[in-house]
């Protein structure tokens, strides 16, 4: 009761009447006297009549009481709830509105129920029914009337009475009523109704509100009717209020607003919403990253609360979507006319909800993934141009908006969860790789996502797997949709699937194993599944298979059924499951070699390998598969190839199973070994080989099961020797001596087969130099297969016998004679491979190992051992065998590049791989630095490249390797080369001084190359020192000094070296641009190459003398025409920067006009962004005008050049448009650059590209002044001739086209901008018609004068380019 008598005593009102009730009501705050017995009664009688029928009874009861009294009854009624509806409705019923008296008995009622209701000291219930009475009475009220009573909320809001919000109701009613009264008294004069509601709602939106009725008067203006201009009025006033609400009344509000966006605006409501939540999320973030620099917690909104009501406000929003889709069309609009920059996470994570709406799905993930796409390409483009990274700051990327949002639905964001497990699918399954010729993948797993296409499938897997990591219930789902693609995706590479699968086992495998029937549903497929697929899965599942029977159970059942499989696919599926699981599951006893160290994988960090197997257990069944893979030695070459090739990597992880492994080989290398010592063949080749047919076909790999079984015993004796040198213990007694005895007998084969083997001539092996090779008959593959075989043999025979040498003479001599007779064989089919119908130059891969060919190089160039001295001399006199070894380095390099592995022990472990490049990389760079190439001239007497070239060649494809297989360890593989003696230290300390220590290195290198003159120039090596600096300059960060110094020093070698090589002349300019790019815009250099293209090449016009410049002396003759298709490409991605900046101009005007009115109108300050493309263009328009008066080459240079030219009047366009739809938007004049940019097209390019089209025409026809050398051959080339004709007679009419649309639009811009811009055009002649010369003969013999009028015509049209020419 106190609280309604304040409410009261505080309620003010507008009308001067109300003073009397106000001030009886201050007093009875004070004191409330009791209600008499008669004045109930009196009450009673009026709640009892306002039943019955009699009226008049009823208004004579309500004259008998004075305004107080009612009120008191009213108040004293509504207070305990009972018949208070009844009362008023007696009230209503005696107060004719008709009557003065009953019209003000009426008004006194609102007036005192209203601010009766908003106490909140009536029952809910009891408030509702008397707004109800009320609403239903309004419309009898007069207009006066009603304009009090609206009066009165309008004050009551801007004063903050309205906290409840109940009585608000009624004001929609208040307003109709008063819309529909014909005149009304406002101030001194008169207003309709619907006019005096137009003011009202206005004060109301003018007006400050409380914050406590913001929801309460959205609500309300929900049931007002508004004109369009109200609506945004009010739509503003609500958006600008909710960054003054609390936290949790922004769901209520966002619903509210939603339901008024029903009337319209509905693109106002969402943007404004939206750009609310991006502002929590900025400031957030922003008050994280202060308190992790303070070391504080500085939160004004705590995070969880945030996401909560992030996540109400998006369930709200979908609810509204599902229900009007005229909002859901305006949502998707809006997001479509803005660029990605103005998504955040919170819209993506709206837009994720969204897509669950069929409907919308297709067009929601088609909107992300062009956003993803752009963004990629947009942070690209930007990083490899300093122009751009100049003119804009930062980049806004898209995926760290999906990854915040994969964060924040950790926050029960359910209903977004779904349509992140569809965009990360989406994503993976768009932007994969694709299968490339014949369906091999062109990309391998191992490489690093570059393009914006992989790095978009990389986001998808990054998606997936958080998704996996933080959301128990979508993981059945994403494990479920992983391996059906394993399974149906054949026909493409799945390695981004095969990678998320590991992964997710990396980091749940507990949760894997309570889905492993799922997995093992996918076992049941292997054996149609493709090898690469099986390998990476099996590999994936492998920690899984430690701790679970079951699935080890039917992997095994799975795998056997497999080797008897139909398909060969099937078979090696098997051998490669069976050797994972050798090599995984451990027996006791196995030594812990460093060489089988790694662990298996690091998913075993989470599981417990040992937690249900022992060793014992391990030993049965890992014997039990090694019976089943000997079933493979029967089967194809395939198969046992890869059991050769696996069974090292076993046998150094499980070498408790060297006995089983070694007798296994041992025994199938007898099949192939001849026994008798004085019979010289040493194997047996014929049993090598199959034949089905006419085709013959390898049957035993024979080379791969020697190398093999030696890898396998060196590595067996050199564990023996170093694991327990002092152990004698009398169990191991008994197997030592077998392993010895097995041992001893295969050295006892090997040292035969290498005498032997020596001895042997190519007639034993039944091959003649003078025999077939080619591969087009069933001879010359038989031919072919066994010298592979026998070079193989010798192969493996010259690794075996260096390794057992020791470093002794006689031992080197007999690896030599090995050699000597590995490479007679090689020379007889390299010469000879070429000469079939189906010619096969591709050299047999090596089997030496890796780790060997590390060692041999070591020993060959650095081994300065005295002991060792006389021994190794063997070795280093022989040229061939130096360069063989290099040679086979060089091709162990490029396997590593192409797979990420190489054949061979070792050749999967990729930290031993690394070790040896890093030993390799020493040894060839000392080698270069040490042993110029001047010294051995005579191999460059030769057709071949001398070993200096092979050890470049070897550096060049180290570290191209390191950049792509080992990005992180560049600095670490430089860090191990040897420095020259002469040479000082390099700081250790930054990774940037020892890159450019050898960078400087192979600067020094080149310089002397080019210091000394014509004859001793060496075009090869200079291509490889130049593409060695480009790798290694890549390393460089362009804010460094050592990447200013590197451009300085290239652009001094363009300047001055004038070598008439080509591709060196390529490869530096090549170098120049890349870098240059990175430093400043290139459009000054393209500039000055132009001129010096120019003036090396001639005008078109061979009357004009072009002036002689030389800024760059690497430009002369005979490489101009390289150098200028090498500027044409940068031209074009100078072209690509400014559409792009053009592009996002256009953006912005379009979404922000008034923004870009205020930069476009200010003609002292032009917009960087304009400023900058006028400049490039202005520019690149120059450079374009030296090349179109250039005399190039008719092919691809002039076509080139055409192209580029239609490019450039296409972006001109394009610039054009952006200017008249600036013109458009408001009347700024236009800036003076931009006219002078079109006064440079207009009178200096246009007229010159139709004197080039004319030039390019004349030299079609008359075959090309540069083809001196072939004019004997034109009758052969006239097919081709006219082909390239075709193709080049597009590019002609392309340019033509967009110079005319450049003009078009001109005058369009001209009009709208009141600036005559077409006074620097010249009128271009027409070009749609060739002139017959037969035709045109006999008309000028007809008519003489018209044929001089023609001439006059023409000498007019073509000399004015030609005067220009001439003044420069």
């Amino acid at each position: 009761m106190c609280a309604l008598l304040l409410s009261h005593l505080t309620f003010s009102y507008s009308n001067n009447s109300l003073a009397k009730v106000d001030n009886q009501r201050e007093f009875l705050c004070v004191y409330q006297p009791p209600v008499s017995a008669c004045m109930k009664a009196a009450m009673d009688k009026i709640v009892l009549l306002s039943d019955g029928d009699s009226t008049v009874e009823l208004q004579k009861c309500l004259s008998s009481f004075t305004n107080d009294q009612l009120i008191t009854g009213i108040t004293n009624y509504a207070l305990k709830g009972k018949k208070v509806g009844a009362m008023i409705k007696g009230i209503f019923k005696g107060s004719t509105p008709s009557s003065t008296e009953g019209s003000n008995r009426r008004l006194l009622v609102y007036q005192h129920c209203i601010p009766l209701c908003e106490s909140g000291d009536l029952q809910t219930e009891v408030a509702a029914d008397i707004i109800g009475l009320l609403m239903l009475e309004t419309h009898t009220l007069p207009g006066p009337s009603l304009a009090k009573l609206a009066s009165l909320f309008v004050e009551a809001i801007k004063v903050g009475k309205m906290g409840s919000g109940k009585s608000l109701e009624l004001f929609p009613t208040v307003l109709t009523a008063l819309s529909a009264c014909e005149a009304l008294s406002y101030g001194k004069g008169e207003l309709s109704g619907e006019e005096y509601k137009k003011q009202l709602i206005n004060s109301l939106c003018s007006s400050r509100w409380d914050p406590r009725c913001v929801i309460h008067l959205t609500t309300m203006f929900r049931d007002v009717p508004l004109s369009l201009e109200e609506l945004q009025f009010l739509v503003e006033k609500v958006l600008r209020m909710i960054t003054k609400l609390d936290l949790q009344e922004i769901p209520p509000l966002v619903y509210q607003l939603l339901l008024l966006s029903a009337k319209g605006c509905k693109k106002q409501v969402l943007d404004g919403i939206i750009s609310y939540f991006k502002e929590q999320d900025v400031r957030q973030e922003e008050e994280q990253k202060q308190g992790e620099s303070l070391d504080l917690e500085v939160q004004s909104i705590p995070q969880d609360q945030l996401r909560h009501v992030e996540g109400t406000a998006i369930l709200h929003i979908v609810f509204a979507i599902r229900l009007d889709h005229d909002l859901g069309r305006e949502f998707l609009k809006s997001f479509k006319q803005t660029s990605y920059g103005d998504l955040c996470p919170f819209s993506v994570a709206l837009l994720l909800s969204v897509a669950r709406i069929q409907r919308y799905e297709e067009q929601v993930f088609d909107l992300l993934k062009g956003a993803i796409v752009r963004s990629f390409k947009d942070e690209q483009l930007q990083l490899a141009s300093k122009f751009l990274q100049d003119l804009l700051h930062g980049h806004c990327s898209v995926a760290q908006m999906i990854l915040d949002t994969v964060k924040n639905s950790m926050f029960g964001w359910d209903h977004v969860t779904q349509g992140l497990v569809q965009l990360g699918f989406f994503l993976m399954d768009a932007f994969g790789p694709k299968p490339g010729p014949f369906g091999k993948t062109t990309e391998g797993s191992a490489t690093i996502a570059r393009t914006p296409t992989q790095q978009a499938c990389k986001l998808g897997g990054q998606v997936l797997l958080q998704g996996f990591k933080m959301h128990e219930p979508i993981r059945g789902e994403i494990l479920e949709q992983v391996l059906n693609r394993l399974v149906t995706k054949t026909a493409s590479p799945v390695n981004h699937y095969l990678d998320l699968f590991a992964d997710i086992v990396v980091s749940a495998p507990m949760i894997l194993l309570e889905s492993s029937s799922k997995v093992m549903e996918t076992f049941d497929h292997l054996s149609y599944l493709p090898l690469a697929t099986v390998q990476g899965l099996l590999k994936a599942v492998q920690p899984l298979l430690k701790v679970s029977m079951s699935l080890k159970d039917s992997l095994i059942l799975v795998l056997r059924k497999a080797m008897f499989s139909s398909q060969l696919d099937g078979r090696k599926s098997a051998v490669t499951g069976f050797l994972l699981l050798l090599k995984n599951f451990k027996v006791l006893g196995s030594l812990a070699s460093s060489q089988c160290s790694q662990a298996v994988s690091t998913s075993q960090i989470q599981v417990d390998v040992h937690s249900r197997y022992n060793s014992a257990a391990n030993e049965a069944f890992c014997l039990e598969i090694l019976s089943s893979l000997r079933r493979c030695l029967s089967q194809q070459a395939d198969v046992r190839l890869m059991l050769y090739e696996g069974f090292y990597d076993v046998l150094r992880r499980n070498s408790q199973l060297a006995s089983s492994i070694m007798q296994t080989l041992f025994s199938q290398l007898k099949r192939y070994y001849e026994p008798e010592q004085d019979l010289l063949p040493p194997v047996k080749l014929e049993p090598c080989i199959t034949a089905l047919g006419d085709q013959v076909y390898l049957q035993e790999p024979l080379a791969h099961l020697v190398s093999c079984t030696v890898h396998c015993l060196l590595w067996l004796q050199n564990m023996r020797r170093t694991a327990n040198p002092k152990d004698g213990d009398s169990d191991d007694d008994e197997e030592e001596e077998e392993e010895e005895g097995y041992q001893s007998e295969l050295q006892t084969i090997l040292e035969s087969m290498t005498r032997r083997m020596i001895k042997s001539e190519l007639e034993d092996f039944e091959l003649d130099k003078s025999a077939e090779f080619s591969m087009g008959s069933s001879v010359g593959v038989k031919n072919s297969i066994y010298a592979v075989l026998v070079m193989g043999v010798y192969e493996i025979l010259m690794e075996y016998n260096f390794i057992k040498a020791n470093y002794s003479k006689s031992h080197f001599e007999e690896l030599m004679e090995l050699f000597n007779r590995y490479h007679k064989l090689s020379e007889i089919l390299k010469e000879k491979s070429g000469k079939g119908r189906v010619p096969s130059h591709k050299t047999p891969r090596s089997l030496l190992s890796l780790g060997f060919i590390s060692t041999l190089l070591t020993v060959l160039f650095r081994d300065s051992t005295q002991s060792r001295e006389e021994a190794l001399s063997v070795l280093r006199s022989s040229g061939e065998f130096l360069r063989y070894a290099v040679t086979v380095a060089v091709q162990k390099i490029q396997q590593l590049e192409e797979t990420g592995n190489t054949d061979g022990p070792d050749g999967q472990n990729t930290d031993r791989t690394f070790r040896f490049l890093c030993d390799m990389t020493s040894v060839l760079m000392w080698r270069y630095t040490n042993i110029p190439s001047v010294v051995e001239d005579a191999g460059r007497k030769e057709k071949r490249s001398s070993l200096s070239l092979l050890c470049l060649e070897g550096l060049l494809k180290i570290f191209t390797t390191c950049q792509q297989r080992y990005p992180d360890k560049m600095a670490q593989l430089l860090s191990t080369m040897d420095i020259s003696e002469e040479d000082a230290e390099p700081d250790n300390g930054s990774a940037t001084e020892m890159n450019f220590f050898y960078i400087r290195q192979f600067q020094r290198a080149l310089f002397t190359q080019l210091s000394g003159g014509d004859e001793e120039f060496n075009g090869k090596e200079a291509q490889l020192l130049v593409s060695i600096l480009s790798v290694l300059s890549r390393q460089l960060k362009p804010s460094s000094q050592q990447f200013v110094q590197m451009i300085t020093w290239t652009v001094k070698i363009c300047k001055e070296t004038s070598f008439e090589d080509s591709a060196f002349s390529k490869g530096l300019l090549s170098l120049l641009f890349n870098l240059h790019v990175l430093y400043k815009s290139p459009v000054s250099l393209l500039l000055e190459l132009c001129q010096d293209i120019h003036s090396q090449l001639g005008d078109i016009d061979q009357d004009v003398e072009v002036e002689k410049q030389s800024h760059f002396a690497i430009v002369n003759m005979k490489t101009a025409t390289t150098a200028a298709l090498l500027v044409l490409s940068q031209v074009d991605r100078v072209l690509d920067e400014v559409d792009w900046l053009i592009a996002r101009k256009k953006s912005q005007t379009a979404s922000d006009k008034s923004g870009s009115g205020e930069a476009t109108q200010t003609t002292g300050q032009q917009d960087p962004i304009e400023k900058a493309v006028t400049l490039q263009l202005g520019t690149l328009l120059t450079a374009l005008n030296e090349l179109v008066q250039t005399a190039l080459l008719p092919g691809t240079c002039t076509i080139t050049l055409l192209r580029e030219l239609s490019r450039t009047y296409t972006i001109l366009t394009t610039l054009v448009k952006y200017y008249i739809q600036v013109c458009s938007s408001q009347h700024g004049a236009l800036p003076a650059r931009f006219e002078k940019l079109v006064k440079l097209s207009g009178s200096h390019l246009t007229p010159q590209c139709y004197s080039f089209i004319t030039y390019a025409q004349s030299g079609e026809f008359s075959g090309g002044g540069a083809d001196d050398k072939k004019k004997k051959k034109r009758n052969e080339v006239n097919t081709a001739a006219s082909a390239k004709l075709l193709r080049e007679t597009k590019a002609i009419p392309n340019v033509v086209f967009g110079i005319e649309q450049y003009e078009k639009y001109l005058i369009t811009l001209s009009k709208k901008s009141k600036v005559n811009l077409m006074q620097y055009m010249k009128l271009s002649t027409s070009r749609d018609f060739r002139i017959n010369a037969a035709s045109l003969d006999a008309a000028m013999q007809e008519q003489d004068d018209s044929q001089e009028t023609t001439e006059s015509q023409d000498a007019e049209e073509t000399h004015e380019p030609k005067q220009k020419k001439r003044k420069q």
